[in-house]
């Protein structure tokens, strides 16, 4: 019989924690949206084109909070059937979230001081890499390659979670400051937190096949619970 651990809430409490600061954003940023007398000049692209701004802050907000629970290996083995169904829900999710990442990066007036060359061009790279890296976590699964379906899960997520660790980097700064954080500065930051996250991720995901490799019998419930056996 399967009995779930605290380690099996432990990884997805933490993960939904990292979220909530964006979470909070963008529900801010969407409440703004219905008030049209407050737009500032940094704001009124949102206003002129809100469509990719809502589709974003609403998939992001459903893959970050129900992916959380995906990693968990227990919850997996427990709840096989939800585990499948919500995978579904999460690629939808996933690949709007990454789809209108790029979208808002190419097709919006972003001020300079908020995001110069540098972010914009790795801005569209996470974009591309988030969409390859759910593309290819599908046909892994597709193919019964559990550990390369896992792999590129993670490093998706991961590069979904970017303002999550972003926040953890700007908060603590602008209260040093006391003030926003702009130019260069800011871009360096922000591709920062992408970076920090994508080496996380490696780190997750060798770890986990060490693990696999050390519990075989772990792997093939894990293949059980994903295949529906």
């Amino acid at each position: 019989m399967i009995r779930l651990t605290r380690a099996d809430f432990k990884g997805p409490a933490l993960l939904v924690a990292l979220s909530l600061v964006p979470i909070l954003g963008g529900v801010a940023r969407l409440a703004s949206l219905s008030d049209a007398a407050e737009v500032g000049a940094d704001d009124a692209r949102f206003f002129a084109a809100p469509m990719p701004v809502v589709l974003h802050v609403v998939a992001a907000t459903i893959y970050a909070l129900l992916g959380a629970f995906q990693f968990s290996t227990g919850i997996r083995l427990l709840w096989r059937a939800w585990h499948r169904r919500a995978g579904v829900l999460l690629l939808a999710c996933a690949l709007l979230t990454a789809a209108t990442g790029i979208w808002m990066t190419a097709a919006y007036a972003i001020p300079h001081s908020l995001q110069g060359p540098l972010l914009y061009g790795v801005r569209l790279v996470v974009g591309v890499a988030m969409l390859t890296a759910i593309v290819k976590g599908w046909a892994s699964i597709v193919r019964r390659d559990l550990a390369e379906h896992e792999a590129w899960m993670i490093r998706a997520y991961a590069l979904a979670q970017g303002a999550g660790t972003q926040a953890v980097i700007f908060l603590p700064l602008m209260l040093i400051i006391s003030g926003p954080v702009l130019g260069l500065t800011r871009d360096v930051l922000l591709s920062a937190a992408w970076v920090v996250n994508i080496v996380a991720a490696e780190w997750i995901i060798r770890r986990r096949r060490r693990g696999y490799e050390r519990a075989p019998s772990r792997t093939t419930e894990l293949a059980a619970a994903t295949n529906g056996s």
